[in-house]
């Protein structure tokens, strides 16, 4: 792994909360780098936050804004600087709300100058962006797969969207300027020096000072915690092995909900929960959870070292010895703080201002801004989705209702034809969807070679019927999770059976032995006209159900002779339940809807004889011989999952897949 070092770093932000445990690890590690901190000194930095830096020759403190281009200008010039951590920021989520355009100034046209400047000096090799785990907006609590570096963005604040904002930017300029950026997503940090409009601080200075801890609705709200060692570790690995045009989530998987860290503050404190919890009105609209995959970072090496309950006592020590290191904070210790984000200082609902800052009067008109009425404490799950599914007596369809009963998803059934324009109007009118299922179509009876003499079925079914169901959804803005197939491809000279090398989503379909294929290459070639579609390829679908005939084990298990053949499949159970996540994700385009690997006729037989019936035998016979018994030629393929995979990275290869969910579960023998 190529390692990267740096000469000369600008920390944006580094009087703050997490850029001061950087910077001053930075400092303290690397006595060559020579370390300039730029930071406007706004009401949540602290110059004190820096006092570890501040005799060390390699460390320079520059007051002053990233708004100003000519100082950004001036800096990157006469200080040579190679390299650009951007941390500074406004951060909290509830000022967000009431004073939106500052979020807007400091978070997205900041970036913006920086940027700029880059582009114009021509000397950055890294710029890394510290953005927020926020961006990908509220993850449901049912999720069992954490937020990928390639899911969607999402935000639902303010403050994320203009993170979210920001990261466009950075992202815009890697690409057309070839700026080598690098974007870092983190869960929440706590430990010393965080100005108490957090979380962990504020709690943990209202209990030492006997007052009520305030949850915000009815705390069931989850997060991750990392403490700030551990993270300014990670932006160390990640300022050195982190790869350009990359992006790290900076995560764990260990969730507390709020109610779970009051109580430990709590016990750490001997406070009686009962009497020191007190549940306040929630703010306009509170993220029930927000849940990362970290394992990309843990390949560069990095994992969190310190448990939540050291990290949670050595944040208590910092307090208990420096109650007075943020000067007067009551305001901030509200349930419902009004912080006026103001460049240079800060306004607390007339609080004193700590020493050094200047206290500027703010706009009146801000506090008085009207804000969303609050979410009901009653949360419900998953509440703004609702499922069209069209396919009730399939096989994938049926699955797919029995996923969102166990979710918790409310869906309905469509009670329309594919091809009944009209009909498909009344269902979207009536069910009022979130995201439309397609799981009905045409595949045989009892397999294809029946729509070779049923060809205008066929097409009525597999072509005119989903082209009218993508319209329909098209026009009412709804995204459609369309069912489709890999067999649309065969083994040839650039895809050679056993080379490992799958065919990609990009790919031009080559098989048309059979008329089934032909209309789903057809009609999948017209599908990339909706941008309001996600087409997902499935190939030879296989489930823990046994009984079902549908079932891939169960067919080839009942034939008297089956070709030995590689291919790629797909387990339903673990991947039906990714294509509701996929919808929840609102992703798009076409998918390779299969497990990464292949496994032959044969190999599916073995493991049928060693999980389920020892006195299982089997023949083999060729593909001519094959051809023989069968009115139209059958697809073999391997299909490329690596987009899958990415997206979803804890995806099964089809072996193991095999084995988990269909093979052990139905064991026997």
């Amino acid at each position: 792994m190529a390692s990267y070092t740096p000469k000369n770093i600008l920390i944006t932000g580094a009087a703050g909360f997490i850029a001061s445990h950087v910077a001053n690890r930075l400092i303290r590690s690397y006595p060559d780098y020579k370390i300039v901190v730029l930071d406007k000194l706004d009401y949540c930095s602290n110059l004190k936050n820096l006092n570890p830096s501040k005799q060390s020759p390699n460390f320079k403190f520059v007051k002053g804004d990233i708004a100003s281009a000519d100082l950004v200008n001036y800096l990157l010039i006469t200080e040579g600087i190679d390299t650009i951590m951007h941390f500074a920021a406004q951060t909290h989520v509830d000022n967000s709300f009431g004073n939106s355009f500052e979020f807007t100034k400091n978070n997205i046209y900041g970036t913006h100058v920086l940027l700029e400047a880059c582009k114009v000096t021509g000397q950055i090799r890294r710029f890394i962006h510290v953005s927020t785990d926020e961006v990908y907006g509220e993850t449901d609590e049912d999720a069992v797969v954490g937020n990928h570096e390639a899911s969607q963005l999402l935000p639902t604040n303010p403050y994320s969207a203009t993170k979210a904002g920001a990261e466009m930017l950075v992202m815009a300029y890697g690409r057309s300027y070839g700026l080598p950026v690098i974007t870092t997503r983190g869960n929440n940090v706590y430990g010393p020096n965080q100005f108490p409009e957090k979380l962990i601080p504020k709690f943990l200075l209202l209990a030492m000072r006997g007052k009520v801890l305030p949850i915000h609705g009815d705390g069931t709200n989850v997060r991750s915690y990392l403490y700030c060692e551990d993270v300014a570790e990670a932006f160390e690995v990640i300022l050195h092995k982190g790869e350009v045009g990359h992006v790290y989530n900076i995560g764990t998987k260990k969730e507390r909900r709020v109610n779970d860290v009051a109580q430990d503050i709590c016990k750490l404190l001997n406070k009686d929960p009962e009497a020191n919890i007190k549940f306040v009105e929630n703010r306009p609209f509170n993220d029930q959870r927000y849940f990362l995959d970290d394992e990309k970072l843990k390949i560069l090496g990095w994992s969190e070292r310190t448990t939540w309950e050291e990290g949670l006592k050595k944040t208590m020590e910092w307090y208990t010895q420096n109650p007075d290191w943020w000067g007067d904070v009551s305001g901030a210790l509200l349930p419902h703080p009004r912080m006026l984000v103001m460049p240079g200082g800060r306004h607390t609902d007339g609080s004193e201002e700590s020493s050094g800052a200047v206290s500027l009067s703010g706009n009146s008109s801000q506090s008085q801004m009207v804000v969303p009425t609050p979410r009901s404490n009653g949360y419900t799950q998953n509440p703004s989705l609702k499922f069209l599914i069209y396919g009730k007596t399939g096989w994938i369809g049926g699955l797919l209702g029995q996923i969102c009963e166990k979710q918790g998803i409310a869906f309905e059934y469509g009670k329309g034809r594919l091809e009944d324009r009209s009909s498909l109007l009344q269902d979207i009118l009536n069910v009022k969807p979130s995201h439309v299922f397609n799981a009905a179509g045409v595949t045989g009876r009892p397999n294809v070679d029946w729509c070779e003499s049923h060809k205008t079925e066929t097409i009525r079914a597999n072509v005119a019927g989903t082209l009218t169901l993508a319209d329909v959804c098209r026009e009412h803005s709804l995204l459609l999770m369309n069912f489709a197939t890999g067999c649309i491809f065969e083994y040839n000279e650039s895809h050679p059976l056993g080379s490992g090398i799958g065919f990609k989503e990009e790919d031009t379909p080559n098989f048309t032995g059979s008329f089934y294929s032909k209309t789903k290459a057809m009609v999948e070639e017209l599908l990339k006209e909706f941008d309001n579609v996600c087409t997902l390829r499935v190939r030879m679908p296989i489930s823990s159900d046994l009984n079902n005939p549908r079932n891939f084990i169960t067919k080839i298990s009942r034939y008297s002779k089956v070709v030995n053949i590689p291919n790629s499949m797909t387990v339903l159970d673990e991947l039906l339940p990714i294509s509701i996540e996929m919808a929840k994700r609102n992703l798009r385009g076409i998918w390779n809807f299969t497990n990464p690997g292949v496994v032959s006729h044969n190999e599916v037989l073995e493991m049928y004889r060693d999980y389920i019936d020892s006195d299982f035998k089997w023949a083999n016979f060729t593909l001519e011989e094959q051809a023989k018994v069968i009115v139209a030629p059958r697809s073999n393929n391997e299909m490329d999952a690596s987009k899958l995979k990415k997206e979803f990275p804890e995806l099964l290869s089809i072996k193991e897949s095999l084995i988990k969910y269909a093979f052990e579960p139905n064991k026997r023998t």
